[in-house]
């Protein structure tokens, strides 16, 4: 039995609708954690790993992916959203006071944050949290 230890952002978790997995785990740690249903793991491994590598982590796949990637093409076909903190601008109560810039969690979808260049998440101190992907796409997934 593997007792497993916390780690910043080196999560699984699942609802009724999605699987969730923390940004901070490699390719290779997704091969090994048994927590990670058999089905995500073999996509991994047959599809992710081949193309970038099993030392890459999630967090870095995803932060540099491209729409034409074969990474991204794969992630959109399991519906994958991905969980960020960005920083934006709140102004003081009733428009108020001094802008500060503060961080805030979104879920977006992958198809819109593989357009993002580098840039543009640098600029926006885009955060990668974690990767949803749906459960009924992971399942009607052909391995």
């Amino acid at each position: 039995m593997i007792k497993q230890q916390y780690e910043d952002y080196k999560y699984t978790m699942m609802d009724t609708g999605f699987l969730y997995i923390g940004s901070k785990y490699t390719y290779q740690e997704v091969l090994e954690n048994e927590a990670i249903p058999f089905k995500f793991r073999t996509i991994v491994e047959r599809y992710l790993v081949p193309e970038i590598g099993a030392e890459t982590t999630l967090e870095s796949d995803l932060y540099h992916m491209k729409e034409k990637d074969f990474t991204c093409r794969t992630y959109l076909q399991l519906k994958a959203k991905v969980k960020v903190n960005c920083l934006v601008t709140k102004k003081g109560l009733f428009g108020l006071g001094k802008p500060k810039r503060v961080y805030t969690t979104k879920m977006i979808p992958l198809a819109e944050f593989a357009k993002l260049s580098v840039a543009e998440k640098e600029r926006d101190g885009i955060f990668i949290q974690e990767l949803a992907v749906s459960k009924l796409a992971l399942m009607t997934f052909s391995v």
